[in-house]
């Protein structure tokens, strides 16, 4: 059953240096499929790992979050596309998100928008100068998503089940801020378990300091999908 899921648990490569990446790959060997590089990763040369791991049989998300202009972020997905990974996201604002969604038609590659990060919560969005609480703002920048072609959702999982009313069965819900039973919860504010992630409807559950910190990380990684397969079969 553990195969059902391998392709929904997405690894974060939070590390400084693409060698202590790729060292965690060697760890997790067979057990993960699918790799998160972000900004701190592609900053260190994690683009060349990502063509890599896309050469070894690997999944990958590029997650950059693109806001610009429109042309520019046109033309920035256009260059992910032609890389062949899987998916890449884009901060959930109408215009970019139009953009992104023409430039990336004819590729396999995966539009995500991203809503609300989850290391924010009501009074950091109030901060920001938002007049909608994270609940809010999430469910109606999913209406934007859905309704700009988007391939998915990035939403904290305590929202994927009201997100998925609102974009039907077809789009990706992809969730992080994923952390077990019993882990530290770190910078991240609305946090959920992988059973709960499940439960609520997520595709893709993205983890990573609760794996490439723990102590035996493919044991790590290997608990979390016995977890989400026991929540699919349930």
């Amino acid at each position: 059953m553990i195969a059902a899921v391998r392709d929904r648990l997405i690894v974060g490569l939070d590390l400084p240096a693409v060698a202590d990446a790729e060292a965690m790959v060697d760890t997790l060997g067979d057990t993960v499929s699918f790799y998160k590089i972000g900004y701190r990763l592609v900053f260190a040369g994690g683009l060349d790992l990502a063509r890599r791991l896309k050469a070894a049989g690997k999944s990958v998300f590029l997650d950059m979050k693109l806001l610009d202009i429109d042309n520019t972020v046109a033309q920035g997905v256009q260059s992910v596309a032609a890389m062949g990974v899987d998916m890449l996201t884009v901060h959930a604002y109408p215009k970019a998100m139009a953009a992104a969604a023409a430039a990336a038609q004819g590729s396999h590659l995966t539009l995500l928008a991203v809503t609300v990060l989850t290391s924010m919560d009501d009074h950091d969005l109030s901060d920001a100068g938002y007049h909608d609480n994270a609940a809010g703002l999430v469910l109606k920048r999913a209406r934007q998503a859905r309704d700009a072609g988007m391939g998915g959702i990035v939403c904290s999982a305590a929202e994927a089940e009201p997100v998925r009313d609102v974009v039907g069965p077809g789009m990706a819900i992809v969730t992080p801020g994923i952390r077990p039973a019993g882990s530290a919860a770190g910078d991240q504010k609305r946090v959920v378990t992988p059973a709960q992630a499940m439960a609520a409807g997520a595709t893709h559950l993205v983890v990573a300091r609760p794996i490439i910190a723990a102590p035996d990380p493919a044991g790590a990684a290997a608990a979390i999908l016995d977890e989400m397969a026991a929540a699919a079969e349930g």
